[in-house]
């Protein structure tokens, strides 16, 4: 029987490791060119069709988008920004695993003297109103001391940045050119359907105004780069400088921002990831108004439900959320949700997973109530939850026997003031520390490791060795158990099966 450990934490950071080094943080860093996804011009031409209306495939040509580039490549731009060098630039591009690497530097790399301590970045973005709003990726613009665009027709003007959301990656500037510019409109996402052509535009290693073609490979893609990804992926090359483009389909219609690409060697494969064009019309319609993005917010950790987790907690079969944490004097603890619930919809819309809770919490305005369908123990409740608004940076609040050994593997000590300080632990919690792991035990198997703080065992708290071990003996019947845990500062279930034996 294959054991599924749940471990979010450790998942979350290899996908972000691997899935970051493709964000295109702009030309000059040598990191990661990203396109946006672009509005699109109503009055555009569309290519000529691949099969027109009663005519078969054999014989036809490629579709024509020279009359749709005419159109919208005036409201297309380069952005140059002027970037500190050091810590405050440095730290938070990512450090990517082989087989993934950071894209080279050269061409139009950092431009940079040896006592400047300042460098130059280039990215793309597109203008969306007659008086020179645009938008782009927050990437692009990130710790950037000045921020300034070249237009399609070389003018070359200072910009502003207005607004920005680091969790979708979307930035707003604002430039004053002195004319009303030429602008192109967003267009419906939810329609994207895969196999249909998309052109991409951009300022790719510095060569502005380029135009590539393609299909939409994928929609509503998670590709780990944030907590609301709904990437499309397309296969239209994008590459170093392409960030904050649009993309558009064959109709003229802007339908995503192009903002990252998958490659193990720097350059563009096919495989390319933009934002839709739904959510930058939401995001920046709150940013040109405010500045800041608002989001829904209940205040819990949650994870996937594995099949272990199912059984060990009377699921059955199906998917949802299963909460790890709730967080103290939060919406979800005031609604009297607990660690071990799993919601399975929120207002009648399936939650297949933790991803689709945090898109549904997050669309909710804040002050509003929901109606969430939560499974306790096998029992299926509906409950109301009045929802937040989500902090600009969220924290997670938050006389003993020997140590005892069971089956599972487990060595378990108490978690003395030292331990308390060197795992980290929030003050106040109280439970059982992993000592040691046996190799090969179920335990070891699902994954669980020295340092681990058990603070239950499905749905019930311990606080101490002795408690921990006489839940698990309880637990047992079943052939598996639910831990619930802290790592690194992080609440989460690990479902161990109790049937894996230490052979295999």
């Amino acid at each position: 029987m294959t054991l599924s450990t749940e471990t979010p934490r450790a998942t979350r950071l290899w996908r972000r490791s691997a899935m970051a080094a493709v964000l295109l943080a702009g030309t000059a860093l040598g990191g990661f060119a990203v396109g946006h996804a672009g509005f699109a011009a109503p009055e555009a031409t569309p290519g000529a069709p691949v099969n027109p209306p009663g005519s078969g495939m054999t014989g036809h040509a490629l579709p024509d988008f020279t009359d749709l580039v005419t159109q919208v490549k005036p409201a297309v731009v380069s952005i140059t920004t002027r970037l500190e060098v050091g810590p405050a630039a440095d730290e938070d591009q990512p450090q990517m695993p082989m087989p993934f690497r950071q894209f080279p530097f050269g061409g139009m790399g950092p431009q940079m003297g040896p006592q400047t301590h300042a460098v130059e970045a280039r990215g793309s973005g597109f203008i969306v109103d007659a008086n020179g709003t645009i938008v782009t990726n927050n990437h692009v613009v990130k710790n950037a001391k000045t921020v300034s665009v070249t237009l399609d027709d070389g003018t070359k003007v200072p910009a502003k940045v207005i607004g920005h959301d680091a969790r979708t990656d979307i930035a707003v500037l604002k430039v004053d050119a002195k004319r009303q510019l030429p602008y192109i409109q967003l267009g419906n996402s939810a329609n994207v359907k895969p196999g249909q052509w998309v052109v991409a535009m951009g300022n790719p290693f510095g060569l502005g105004g380029s135009v590539t073609a393609g299909i939409v490979s994928a929609s509503g893609r998670d590709i780990g780069a944030g907590p609301y990804d709904q990437f499309i992926q397309i296969d239209a090359p994008i590459n170093q400088g392409n960030s904050g483009g649009p993309l558009f389909t064959q109709d003229g219609k802007v339908i995503g921002m192009n903002t990252a690409i998958l490659s193990p060697s720097g350059g563009s494969v096919g495989i390319g990831f933009a934002i839709p064009s739904d959510m930058i019309r939401t995001v920046v319609a709150q940013l040109e108004k405010t500045g800041t993005v608002t989001r829904g917010y209940i205040g819990v950790e949650a994870q996937q439900v594995s099949d272990t987790m199912a059984k060990v907690l009377h699921l059955g079969a199906g998917s949802g959320a299963l909460i790890a944490r709730v967080q103290r004097d939060a919406p979800a603890s005031h609604a009297g949700l607990e660690p071990g619930d799993v919601i399975t919809a929120v207002n009648g819309q399936t939650v297949k997973n933790p991803h689709d809770l945090a898109l549904d919490i997050a669309s909710v305005q804040p002050g509003d109530e929901v109606k969430l369908q939560v499974q306790h123990d096998g029992d299926s409740k509906t409950m109301t939850v009045k929802v937040g608004q989500m902090p600009n940076e969220q924290v997670a609040s938050n006389d003993e026997a020997q140590p005892s050994r069971e089956r599972i593997g487990l060595g378990l000590a108490p978690l003395s003031p030292d331990l308390r300080g060197q795992l980290d632990v929030p003050d106040g919690t109280r439970g059982a520390v992993v000592r040691n792991v046996e190799p090969g035990s179920p335990a070891d198997q699902a994954g669980v490791q020295a340092g681990d703080v058990i603070v239950g065992v499905g749905d019930k708290k311990v606080t101490s060795p002795s408690e921990a071990a006489n839940a698990i003996r309880g637990a047992g019947k079943d052939h598996a158990v639910a831990l619930r845990i802290l790592r690194n500062g992080e609440a989460m279930f690990v479902g161990v099966n109790l049937d894996q034996s230490s052979e295999g």
